[in-house]
């Protein structure tokens, strides 16, 4: 009887571990394995802008640090036929009107999205870092600082916070977590006072930040991965 009870639980553990491979993930993506091999490599989980799609910051992944597994998702919402948002922007008023039922349910989806990739990936669940660039760094911003326990860092790249995620955010769990943001003093797109209103918003949390402004436009250029990899460096 023990040995068709083991049997049974060997056959059920197995069977749950196909399910997880063969389990759809919520959110389109690529992946590159890190250049350095390890069995339990920090993860960066990178979030497209407002109306591209995951290749466009998949593109950067040459650049970035060899030891990450590196994930570049694709928003759940179209735009236009190849590109798409994390949520609905409503580009005819001033400012911009944010859909912020879809922000929500692309900041829950991305929590099941990272989980759904510890079944998939090997990865170092302490080490998972989340960046995106404008749309994609709100959304960083959104996921990380409501659920810090999942969250080793945050980058934003010419992103902004939502209002709601200063009301939500977990500050008695930001302990030993991390920020970078990087935005552009030329930015007419996102105005680089919208980083610094995150920087002050974050320096009432115990994170540690670290913050650069560039002179740039509403774009990521060489030297804003410079100062990715540099902060990286410490995952």
């Amino acid at each position: 009887m023990k040995i068709q009870f083991y049997l049974f639980i060997a056959i059920a553990i197995l069977l749950q571990g196909c399910q997880a491979q063969d389990e759809p993930a919520v959110l389109e993506y690529k992946v590159r394995t890190p250049k350095v091999h390890s069995k339990n490599p920090p993860l960066l989980l990178l979030l497209h802008g407002f109306g591209s799609n995951e290749d466009d910051l998949f593109q950067l992944t040459n650049y970035l640090d060899d030891d990450f597994l590196i994930v570049s998702a694709r928003a759940p919402y179209d735009r236009s036929p190849g590109t798409y948002k994390w949520y609905h922007l409503d580009l005819s008023s001033q400012p911009y009107k944010a859909d912020l039922e879809q922000a929500e349910q692309s900041r829950l989806l991305l929590l099941k999205f990272i989980n759904q990739l510890k079944r998939k990936h090997d990865f170092d669940e302490n080490k998972i870092v989340i960046g995106g660039f404008s749309q994609g760094g709100i959304m960083s911003y959104s996921v990380g600082l409501t659920e810090p326990d999942k969250i080793a860092g945050i980058i934003s790249l010419s992103g902004r916070m939502l209002d709601d995620t200063k009301t939500n955010a977990k500050k008695d769990k930001l302990k030993s977590k991390k920020a970078l943001i990087i935005h552009g003093t030329k930015d007419s797109v996102l105005s680089v006072d919208l980083a610094r209103s995150a920087k002050t918003f974050l320096e009432t949390t115990p994170m540690e930040i670290t913050y650069h402004e560039i002179e740039m436009e509403h774009t990521i250029n060489q030297e804003a991965i410079q100062y990715m990899n540099a902060w990286l460096e410490q995952f």
